[in-house]
């Protein structure tokens, strides 16, 4: 049996930022995510593997007054790298500071950090891609 045409209501306009988000600000979220990828493997080349947080910085800065939805998303890209990058140099400083023994501690907590960082860098992209405001298990709410 099929319905009259009258009687098809259309649906409701969609909410800009708490219905759905549209495909360009999931794709700069995604961004924001992701280029930690791309800040950590650039300065990796170079010997350094700190940058990580440069790219969420970048697209924070630029878009945060234009779009809502990057504003949030990039804001916790930045504060999830500043603090993978804060643990790091804690574990760099330990390794300086007790003259090489401190590596013990400093290298498998470099390679959990390492791996954890990579997945939930991932999964926050893929998230936000999906327009889900992703939150990281662990992050410092530095940037506010």
């Amino acid at each position: 049996m099929s319905v009259p045409p009258e009687s098809v209501v259309p649906p409701p306009p969609s909410e800009p930022y708490g219905g759905d988000i549209p495909a360009e600000e999931r794709t700069w979220a995604m961004m924001a995510h992701l280029s930690a990828l791309l800040g950590a493997l650039v300065t990796v080349t170079f010997g350094h593997g700190w940058a990580c947080f440069i790219g969420p910085l970048v697209i924070w800065l630029v878009k945060k007054d234009t779009m809502p939805f990057v504003n949030d998303q990039a804001k916790e890209a930045l504060n999830f790298n500043i603090t993978v990058a804060i643990a790091t140099l804690v574990l760099l400083i330990l390794s300086i500071v007790t003259f090489g023994i401190g590596l013990i501690i400093a290298i498998p907590m470099w390679v959990i950090i390492w791996i954890a960082w990579l997945v939930l860098t991932v999964v926050a992209g893929m998230k936000a891609n999906e327009g889900v405001r992703y939150r990281y298990p662990f992050a410092l709410r530095l940037i506010k």
